[in-house]
């Protein structure tokens, strides 16, 4: 080989950039100390814009097609390098790449809670989280304002500065929508469009770029909210309370019922059923115009019942016979009323021994 030949190997012929990663921004063509010569090929495939750099000096902008390099399509670097007739001799400058498809699946999130006024729990704190999508538009701005001398620019190098907008253009928009918290939720889809619409006006014209997708993937409350909220839904799907209890001290008496646990087991079962028919009947107490609860007044006949120690009651004889004939009761079970005196096995109380127990099984035929 020559030494023609070799410096003719040295010049660019073709200039190109195939673009394996999704998330390059912008990528300069490595010269290498070569350059570029008359006649040149440049290639610009689509989603790509091309930039050449002269010194420090933005000249020409190929958009994507194919280019054989010379002054006629060269105007801004031809004057800058004082090509009046033409280039016959290789010239250098900096070529950058410029991808203007949508880099996607970037993603933006509060480092920190924002502070909100809100109708329902007062001074509140918010954090939010989504994704948005981002694509060079101007180039020149893009190279001036972020690229600087860089080779490569990712897309995780401008994220930072993304968030930053993001977070304040949100903060913004939450202050001036008045949207009370709870219906944050039912306004993603058009608060999301909003939002992009604010960041796009702080980052087209500086800084080249704009948002053509961005979304509100989730607004949360803080731990101790969310836990106060799930209480208060459990009140409102319990509803009436008086009823709740009832159905839980039913259930509770229904397992005391069917455990084999002897005599104790079932009092308590029936204890805490008419308990909860005592602890109703006392809510169900009219308040006077000072304060106090008046009663209801006493039924004519008051029976108490002897379960673990303690005294359960009042009850009246009906709900005494029902305990009998349900079985919750026994003969050896203690009752005590005004006209006993004393607490007495319920078999030695006639009303109540005088019931017939359950029958037998029928002899066999």
């Amino acid at each position: 080989m020559g030494l023609l030949d070799k410096l003719r190997g040295e010049l660019v012929d073709i200039i190109e950039w195939i673009d394996d990663d999704r998330h390059t921004l912008v990528w300069r063509f490595p010269r290498y100390q070569n350059e570029i010569k008359n006649g040149a090929q440049l290639i610009v495939r689509p989603g790509q814009l091309a930039v050449f750099v002269h010194r420090g000096q933005i000249a020409d902008v190929f958009e994507p097609g194919n280019y054989t390099l010379k002054t006629d399509n060269l105007p801004l670097l031809s004057t800058i390098q004082g090509w009046k007739y033409g280039f016959n001799s290789p010239f250098r400058s900096e070529v950058y790449f410029v991808s203007t498809r949508q880099i996607t699946d970037l993603k933006w999130g509060t480092p920190n809670p924002i502070m909100l006024r809100d109708a329902d729990f007062g001074p509140i704190r918010l954090r939010a989280f989504g994704t948005y999508a981002l694509k060079a538009t101007d180039p020149k701005a893009l190279l001036k304002e972020l690229v600087g001398t860089d080779g490569v620019v990712e897309a995780d190098e401008v994220s930072e500065l993304m968030r930053s907008i993001i977070m304040s253009a949100f903060a913004d928009m939450l202050g001036e929508s008045k949207v009370a918290a709870l219906d944050l939720a039912a306004h993603y889809r058009e608060m999301s469009e909003q939002l992009r619409k604010y960041v796009c006006e702080r980052v087209d014209d500086e800084y080249g770029l704009d948002v053509p997708q961005l979304f509100i993937v989730n607004i949360s409350f803080p731990e101790e909210v969310e836990k106060a909220l799930d209480t208060r839904t459990k009140m409102g799907v319990i509803g009436d309370m008086n009823k709740f209890q009832q159905f839980q001290m039913g259930e509770a008496m229904t397992i005391a019922a069917a455990n084999p646990g002897g005599t104790a087991a079932q009092g308590m079962g029936l204890g805490m059923g008419f308990g909860m028919a005592n602890n109703m009947a006392q809510n169900l107490g009219r308040a006077m115009p000072g304060g106090t609860a008046v009663p209801p007044p006493p039924p004519a006949d008051e029976w108490h019942i002897a379960v673990g120690g303690q005294t359960r009651g009042p009850f009246t004889a009906a709900q005494i016979a029902d305990g009998v004939a349900s079985g919750q009761l026994t003969p050896n079970s203690l009752l005590w009323s005004a006209p006993l005196g004393n607490w007495t096995p319920l078999n030695q109380i006639p009303q109540f021994a005088a019931r017939p127990a359950v029958p037998p099984p029928p002899p066999p035929q």
